[in-house]
């Protein structure tokens, strides 16, 4: 084990924290008539009865502004053929949502297409936490995908995963 040091520059944390590999999701819901949507990688599941999951947002997202007041929020956990999907719902500028393709349930929450799985949700409650919001998310409806590999981030870029026995392979 190399040796622990004090906390110093948040580029050294973030590199600490970047060692953690995650999911990615995708927060999505119609705005006034347009997709909005973003990216998070702190993802967790909270409860099982009652369903809840929650997301850590950065402070001052003007997305987050946006898409905390909607009834409905649809979170897409990306696939492996996300990663340019990823980066394009990420951008501060520009359409987000051009060339994707997504659904729309009637309450509003957009879903991507060719995601891992689907929650149709409600902001149940948000908590401050240093430079971020956790946004927690009450689940109203679910959809799981068969054979799509989650898409994984991980040391400040994106990957797959392949069950164990098939990395051999790779």
């Amino acid at each position: 084990m190399n040796r622990l040091s004090d906390i110093g520059e948040d580029a050294e944390l973030r590199r600490v924290f970047s060692r953690f590999p995650t999911g990615v999701t995708a927060l999505c819901a119609m705005v006034d008539g347009k997709p909005v949507g973003m990216t998070a990688s702190a993802f967790v599941a909270i409860s099982l009865k009652p369903a809840l999951a929650s997301v850590c947002i950065k402070h001052g997202s003007a997305t987050w502004r946006d898409l905390r007041s909607r009834e409905r929020v649809g979170i897409s956990f990306l696939g492996h053929g996300h990663a340019a999907t990823a980066r394009q719902l990420a951008q501060k500028t520009g359409d987000r949502f051009v060339g994707l393709d997504y659904e729309v349930t009637a309450d509003g929450a957009l879903l991507l297409a060719n995601a891992t799985a689907w929650l149709e949700c409600s902001v149940e409650n948000q908590v401050a936490a240093g430079d971020h919001v956790i946004a927690i998310f009450r689940i109203h409806r679910t959809a799981a995908a068969e054979g799509v590999m989650p898409l994984v981030f991980h040391s400040s870029g994106f990957h797959t995963i392949a069950p164990i026995g098939e990395q051999a392979r790779l």
